[in-house]
């Protein structure tokens, strides 16, 4: 059994699998690495022989996973490094070494499964955008606040706005005109987001021309799984991981 781990800003997303090419036999999203190890230890899944992990987080943050997982499961962890190439892309970041693994990884992934130019969206606690021509070179990318993020700021940096999680939910039923301070709040922020999504593949064809492929990925994927033509895949960076780290 596989053990894999995407350390994201927020979360560790984790599943294990049986072997390559092979759905996931549980998953889980947890916020410390102790929570894994009780998930796993309540499962009769059989013994974790090999672990990979992918991290956007501090090396003290990554180690302390590292070492607690390690020590618990008794098996040595694989972690994914900055590459100027791999799989046939080529980092086109100035300095290989700042650029996120998580989105490196998507990346990687991407291009293997179409073998093309395509245009990598991830959106999570930040929306990243990423481009690869026809040839696997990473053309670069953008970065924007997620919906969470821009949520969070108005929340708090404006003393009079305040609701809960359900007025959340119910606010995010349709896109129309806000009647209550969470729509407008809500229905503001997505509307934003999906712009934004717009405009990026639109533009895209700039760089790309018009024969690409956009996925989607990351927590919020599903908020822009309806755009004509995108491809939503939730698990693009473990895909990338398995080939980064096989």
């Amino acid at each position: 059994m596989i053990l894999e781990l995407d350390c994201g800003n927020s979360f560790v997303k984790w599943r294990v699998i049986p072997g390559a090419s092979v759905p996931p036999i549980i998953e889980g999203i947890a916020t410390q690495a102790a929570d894994i190890i009780r998930d796993l230890l309540a499962r009769d899944i059989g013994k974790i022989t090999r672990c990979r992990l992918v991290s956007v987080r501090s090396d003290a943050e990554t180690r302390a996973i590292m070492d607690v997982l390690s020590e618990s499961l008794k098996v040595d962890i694989a972690k994914v490094h900055p590459a100027e190439r791999t799989a046939g892309v080529v980092n086109g970041y100035r300095d290989q070494h700042r650029l996120g693994m998580d989105r490196w990884l998507a990346i990687i992934a991407a291009y293997d499964m179409c073998g093309g130019a395509c245009l990598v969206i991830d959106l999570g606690t930040a929306i990243t955008v990423d481009l690869v021509d026809r040839k696997g070179a990473h053309l670069g990318g953008y970065i924007a606040p997620g919906v969470a993020l821009l949520r969070g700021q108005l929340l708090a940096h404006t003393r009079r706005i305040h609701y809960g999680a359900e007025e959340t939910a119910l606010a995010l039923s349709d896109v129309s005109p806000g009647r209550s301070t969470a729509e407008g709040v809500e229905r503001g922020c997505l509307i934003m987001m999906r712009s934004y999504i717009s405009s990026q593949i639109a533009s895209a064809e700039i760089h790309l021309g018009n024969d690409f492929v956009t996925y989607v990925t990351g927590g919020d994927a599903s908020l822009a799984a309806d755009f004509p033509g995108v491809r939503c895949v939730p698990d693009l960076v473990f895909r990338g991981l398995a080939i980064a780290c096989p």
